[in-house]
């Protein structure tokens, strides 16, 4: 079990006056059986005149703001401690064949109803022709879904190369699969679309990973960065089996999980719209995740 300070930047700054800035958050990490919250707050400069936390559909912690102050600079700042655990998963269900992880098909597994809509195509996860032949290389017929999952995240880590100049934020699976490159984001939305494409349900999960400094150096404050993986159903319980294709393994207790839906759109960090005469902006993000023990 590991305990983090999770603290994360997001600094906007604009060549001319905003009027009104309207967005939406999901930088509070999730409560969860291996996940424990034992402080959270986020805060945003200029002060938002309307600032309202909910729970979303998901069941992750997400905020609306509304600044309506004109400014040139806006600034969002979160600050958690987390305790984390490695998840633990059922033997039995990891070795179901992964024929059952099917919601549409198998409707009346426990588990299912609730499972669907992570198994439909999503806004950022089409159903691709080629992500679905190279599903289907892993998905052979009876293989336990622990197993066939495992082996759709060591095959992306293998045949594709992290690039972070191959995609850009509206990439789609097409473009990941054609170029075999891109960042977390877009190799968590491939295995998606393998799973979804053959009717696994899965979901997109972000957070953070706790990344450790290179051998002889210390730790560079504000050096990490935010992170996404996946998590698949195992039929008949409500346990998700999560895995990173960027790092091929099985999340640990390195991982603090903040928000998961359908794909990135569901669970950006922060997201909005701006009224502005502004001509150009600029973005950026520091990311910092410091074990207290």
């Amino acid at each position: 079990m590991m305990r983090y300070r999770v603290w994360h930047r997001t600094a906007y700054t604009y060549s001319d006056a905003v009027q009104d800035s309207i967005g939406q958050f999901h930088l509070r990490p999730r409560e969860l059986p291996w996940q424990r919250i034992a402080d959270s707050g986020v805060t945003v400069d200029p002060v938002p005149g309307d600032l309202s936390p909910r729970t979303d559909w998901f069941g992750n912690s997400s905020t609306y703001f509304h600044v309506t102050d004109p400014h040139e600079a806006l600034t969002i700042e979160a600050t958690s401690e987390v305790t984390v655990a490695a998840p633990e998963y059922d033997a039995g269900a990891l070795a179901q064949p992964w024929e059952l992880a099917r919601p549409l098909r198998h409707p009346d597994i426990e588990g299912a109803v609730e499972a669907t809509e992570y198994a439909l195509e999503s806004a950022r996860v089409a159903h691709d022709a080629a992500a679905i032949a190279y599903g289907a290389e892993s998905l052979t017929p009876g293989r336990p879904v622990g197993e066939a999952a495992t082996d759709l995240m060591q095959r992306i880590f293998r045949d594709f190369d992290y690039d972070k100049t191959a995609t850009t934020v509206t990439s789609t699976v097409g473009d990941a699969m054609t170029k075999r490159a891109g960042v977390c984001q877009d190799f968590a939305h491939v295995a998606l679309a393998c799973l979804r494409g053959h009717g696994v349900a899965a979901r997109y999960v972000s957070g953070y990973l706790a990344t450790q400094p290179p051998p002889g150096k210390e730790r560079v404050f504000g050096a990490d960065a935010s992170h996404a993986w996946l998590a698949v159903w195992l039929p008949g319980t409500d346990q998700w089996l999560a895995i990173d294709p960027t790092n091929n393994q099985w999340v640990n207790d390195r991982y603090v999980t903040v928000a998961w839906g359908r794909d990135y759109g569901d669970v950006s960090p922060v997201t909005g719209i701006i009224f502005t005469e502004a001509k150009t902006s600029t973005l950026r993000v520091q990311v910092d995740v410091a074990p207290l023990d």
